[in-house]
């Protein structure tokens, strides 16, 4: 009775861990895609994030998947948000001498949640997968 009370409390302590969300940071990044850190040359589409260093661990968030929501922008008056939310998977790392943000979306997902002329977007960032 009590291993099934502790893998129970396993498997809700794992869901709220997933299913958890946190304020951070997104940029974009243009094509070419590949290669990348995670998959070499095997093209992931085109819904794909690279993870900051704060992300990455050491490779272990390639293939994990977020759903990222825009909710305001870094700077100005005018919000860039579309009201919309993508869902991302982690293919590459950040170079971490040019990234600016938790974690650079590609160009497509990026301009599905805001106006990519706002360069630098807050967003809420819930891990799915």
């Amino acid at each position: 009775m009590e291993h099934s009370n502790l893998l129970f409390f396993a498997i809700l302590l794992s869901h709220a861990f997933l299913s958890y969300a946190h304020s951070a940071s997104s940029t974009f990044y243009t094509p070419p895609y590949l290669p990348s850190a995670c998959y070499g040359f095997l093209d992931k589409g085109k819904m794909i994030a690279a993870a900051s260093e704060a992300l990455w661990d050491n490779g272990a968030a390639c293939g994990h998947s977020y759903r990222v929501t825009c909710r305001s922008p870094t700077g100005g008056s005018r919000s860039p948000c579309k009201g919309t939310s993508v869902v991302v998977k982690i293919t590459d790392l950040c170079p971490p001498h040019s990234c600016h943000a938790t974690v650079d979306l590609s160009q497509e997902a990026f301009a599905m949640l805001a106006d990519p002329d706002a360069g630098v977007i807050e967003i809420r960032l819930t891990r799915i997968s």
